[in-house]
C-alpha cells in the first residue's frame, strides 16, 4: 500500500498539522512531527482538508505505521461476511474484509482462497 491510498485511491487524512509557510498559490508547507520525517512536508492544496467536521475520519498517526519507502501494510481485522459467485462453469467464494484503520463502510471483496492461505486466523 502506498502512503494514503487504499482500494480505489480513496485518500486517507492524518493530522491535523500546521501549516507554516504558504510556497505559492497551490503549495504549502507542513510542520509534521518527527514520526513522519521521511515524508515530504510540501502538498498539494488539493491534499489538503480545510476543516474536519468528523473526527472519526482522522487516522491517528501512531496507528500508521510508514516505512522509509512510505509503504505501510494493511491488516485485516474482521471478515464480514462471505458469498459464492455463479459464473458459467465455476464457484467463486468472497468474503468481505473489514481493514484495520477503515470503516465498515469501506470493507473489500476478497476471494477466500487467498484470504486463507494469507490469513488464517480470521478462519477460525
Amino acid at each position: 500500500m502506498r502512503f494514503g491510498k487504499k482500494g480505489k485511491l480513496s485518500l486517507r487524512y492524518v493530522g491535523p498539522y500546521k501549516i507554516i509557510q504558504m510556497i505559492d498559490q497551490v503549495d504549502y508547507m507542513l510542520e509534521l512531527p518527527l514520526v513522519m520525517s521521511v515524508v515530504h512536508p510540501v502538498f498539494h492544496v488539493s491534499m489538503l482538508r480545510k476543516v474536519v467536521g468528523d473526527p472519526s475520519f482522522i487516522v491517528p498517526i501512531e496507528t500508521v505505521e510508514v516505512d522509509e519507502e512510505l509503504i505501510y501494510e494493511e491488516i485485516p481485522v474482521a471478515i464480514l461476511y462471505g458469498k459464492v459467485r455463479k459464473l458459467r462453469n465455476k464457484d467463486i467464494a468472497s468474503v468481505k474484509v473489514l481493514w484495520r484503520n477503515q470503516q465498515v463502510e469501506e470493507a473489500t471483496w476478497e476471494a477466500k482462497e487467498e484470504m486463507k492461505k494469507k490469513y488464517l486466523n480470521l478462519f477460525e
